[in-house]
């Protein structure tokens, strides 16, 4: 949000606005003075979680019976937009609990559901998602990795790669095959990653951005897992593309959620410079030609906003449509990388520094149009409602 503009979304609540400035206080304590070091390993440290989990800020929006914030996406939202407020781009929360939890929360058994969600709502457990492989990002319908039958067990075998929490988790939901080609013979596996034979974390992957968020290539090598551990049970075997397509949606807008944020924030960093920077005796934000940069970069970011929380009041009503989702996904994530691109120029030579945040957020905003669906993918969703 503006500093200069009150704006308040429409879905703001006095119960947020106190989540709001607990996320704060938490980031700024436990955050910030470790981004440097995080960045330089590559990842968040293991203990964040914990802390996080005593904090109340993992899986909000899980119901208290299963350990936990009995909160609505609207509390997911509160803390993406504190953490990427914060300069935050590595803690990977939103997969955590907007994502992993949400599919054990909708498809899991009542036995998956009490044994995993209070877990991973402590931070005892570290969950991540394993789709992309080597040969396959946006189609899921090509995915390789199998699982066959072999007695009471499922016997894993592929690779994945750009896996977000790969480094630290310890509940991997995998897109497997346990049936024929195409989408009818995809199932989500269930698989606890501690010393699991045949479950190998490959390298660590070098990004041009997002550089402590700890992304890791997985290979499973006749990996065993129960075959109780499909989600949904033994009933959900061949369910895992109907259950992927009714949760990306979710997925997609908590990716506009900080795809705006991330746009804001550029925009109150670069304004903030241009009263501060002089050139020919007097800041620069006196500049005509700057102001109406700047002018417009607020404006497409307020734009962007209104048509994100048009979308979260949608959700929140449950009324959100896939195709709708893209369009925020898409839209909002494009404007990011714009918005971003501009504001970096008004730093001039500085905005191509790393120790400046602007120029870290220019390097992490460009995947954002590239994961959870590319968005020329989401245009092609968006023309099948035409």
């Amino acid at each position: 949000m503006f500093e200069t503009a009150p704006y308040r979304s429409p879905w703001m609540t006095d119960d947020l606005d106190a989540l709001r400035a607990h996320t704060r206080a938490f980031l700024d304590k436990e955050t910030a003075p470790n981004l440097e070091r995080w960045a330089a390993e590559g990842a968040v440290d293991r203990g964040f979680w914990n802390k996080a989990g005593d904090a109340g800020l993992l899986c909000i929006s899980i119901p208290e019976e299963y350990g936990g914030g009995g909160g609505t996406f609207a509390h997911e939202t509160v803390i993406a937009e504190e953490q990427t407020r914060a300069l935050d781009d590595g803690w990977g929360n939103s997969v955590h609990s907007t994502i992993v939890a949400h599919y054990l929360l909708q498809y899991g058994t009542e036995e998956q559901k009490t044994r995993f969600l209070p877990k991973l709502a402590t931070g005892e457990m570290v969950g991540a998602i394993a789709m992309t492989e080597p040969g396959a990002g946006s189609d899921l319908q090509a995915l390789r990795t199998t699982a066959v039958r072999d007695g009471d067990d499922l016997v894993v075998n592929g690779a994945k790669t750009f896996i977000s929490n790969g480094m630290h988790c310890d509940l991997l939901i995998i897109v497997a095959r346990t049936g024929g080609e195409g989408a009818q013979g995809l199932s989500l596996l269930l698989a606890e990653t501690t010393d699991l034979p045949g479950f190998d974390r490959g390298r660590k992957l070098d990004k041009i951005g997002l550089k402590y968020q700890d992304t890791m290539e997985l290979f499973f090598d006749d990996m065993r897992i129960p075959a109780a551990n499909i989600l949904g049970g033994e009933e959900g075997e061949g369910q895992g593309f109907i259950q992927l397509m009714q949760q990306l949606p979710q997925e997609r807008l908590i990716i506009a959620v900080t795809a705006v944020a991330a746009a804001e924030t550029a925009v109150r960093l670069a304004i903030d410079y241009a009263k501060e920077r002089e050139a020919f005796g007097k800041p620069i934000l006196k500049f005509q030609n700057l102001r109406f940069e700047l002018a417009e970069c607020k404006t497409e970011a307020l734009a962007a906003r209104t048509l994100l929380d048009h979308c979260i009041t949608l959700h929140l009503e449950g009324k959100l449509d896939p195709a709708t989702a893209s369009m925020a996904k898409y839209f909002c994530t494009d404007k990011q990388c714009e918005i971003i691109d501009r504001c970096l120029q008004v730093f001039g030579g500085y905005g191509f520094m790393t120790e400046y945040p602007i120029a870290r957020m220019y390097a992490s905003a460009r995947v954002q149009k590239i994961y959870g669906g590319t968005n020329e993918i989401m245009k092609e969703l968006i023309s099948r409602t035409l």
